[in-house]
């Protein structure tokens, strides 16, 4: 019999009982180290061109990397989920909400120190307070990807008995129905979820996928060709947030990464993305600090009048500065911008302390 679940389950493409690999994956580590450098460039790119007023060649890299570059990030991120969704309720809550919970609460309020001078300029230190209260209910900023994942979290444990099909038919609705209320926490939601749920129902098969990729990487590299092709066509003929298409985009696109992070985890030359993978939540809740210093020294200085290459430096400065940060902490009183201390824990630990990963 699997040592991954039971015949019955192999059979089941929605199975739940799918248990990854013990210990980190490699190509797990790739993915998400390609996936945050996309994020960390996103900002870094589109806040560069809206202070420059124009854009440069960073633009249409992530234009072409809108459709996979979340998607993949929360399906990475359900992978793994059924390791822990078996545990007592006072367990999962400490390991998958109250964890991604304390790393909000502490970053949205450094975040707000930081802007509140800027914010403060707008609408009054009232309008600041208001909008920081607000945080606590809508997610604030950038960091509404932790927060969705506590979110995620809390919710396929509490819905685990319904038949996971009817879910991710209802995930796939969600999105297919690009609900837009103005609201974070309810847009991000209905956006985002599916690939999360499909992360966990289907870990399995995406786990195969890099198996058979790593095996044929001729064939899969006809498919990745294949797939850019498809990808950049829809995005710059304008039909990727089309209904239908934008879910379709996402799941292959999400396939595709798991796929390219299979063929470079064959290769050591690319051990620094893996890196930046395995600390990939230390760079989210950080980059937005080095990157705005570097954003604001580089346009006011106006010694680099290329904006495409000044969002590429930006985005070289997010992510090395935000490691930087991470590193220098380390062992330190300020260990606990990255670390959870001990108070903060609910349930026994099995450390000392849980890191932000």
């Amino acid at each position: 019999m699997p040592r991954n679940g039971s015949s019955e389950a192999g059979l089941n493409p929605m199975s739940t009982s799918y248990a990854p690999p013990p210990g980190r994956v490699d190509w797990v580590d790739y993915a998400k180290g390609f996936c945050i450098i996309m994020v960390v460039m996103m900002h870094s790119t589109l806040g560069v061109e809206a202070q420059a007023g124009r854009e440069g060649f960073m633009h249409y890299l992530v234009a072409f990397a809108t459709p996979f570059r979340m998607p993949d990030f929360f399906l990475i991120s359900g992978l793994f989920l059924s390791r822990v969704i078996g545990r007592d309720w006072r367990t999962y809550l400490d390991r998958k909400v109250v964890h991604f919970v304390y790393f909000y609460l502490l970053w949205t309020a450094i975040q707000f120190a930081v802007k509140a001078p800027h914010f403060a300029a707008e609408m009054g230190w009232l309008g600041v307070l208001e909008e920081y209260a607000l945080s606590f209910i809508d997610p604030f900023g950038i960091l509404w990807f932790i927060y969705l994942l506590a979110v995620f979290a809390f919710i396929v444990k509490a819905i685990r008995k319904v038949p996971p099909a009817v879910i991710w038919l209802i995930g796939a609705a969600l999105e297919i129905a690009h609900v837009s209320t103005g609201w974070t926490l309810i847009d991000e939601f209905a956006a985002r979820f599916v690939y999360f749920y499909t992360g966990y129902i289907f870990a399995r098969q995406v786990f195969t996928l890099a198996a058979f990729v790593q095996a044929r990487a001729a064939l899969a590299g006809l498919g990745l060709a294949a797939w850019a092709l498809l990808d950049g066509f829809a995005v710059f003929a304008g039909y990727a947030q089309l209904p239908f298409v934008s879910l379709s985009l996402g799941l292959i696109g999400a396939c595709a990464v798991v796929s390219v992070a299979a063929l470079l985890a064959k290769v050591s030359l690319f051990e620094p993305l893996r890196f930046c993978g395995r600390n990939s939540i230390v760079i989210y809740l950080a980059f937005f600090l080095p990157m705005a210093a570097t954003r604001t020294l580089l346009l006011k200085t106006g010694f680099i009048h290329d904006i495409g290459l000044v969002s590429l430096l930006v985005t070289v400065a997010g992510v090395l500065g935000s490691l930087a940060i991470w590193w220098t902490t380390r062992g330190t009183r300020f260990d606990f911008l990255f670390v959870r201390p001990a108070p903060f824990w609910i349930a026994p630990r099995k450390m000392a302390l849980q890191a932000a990963e």
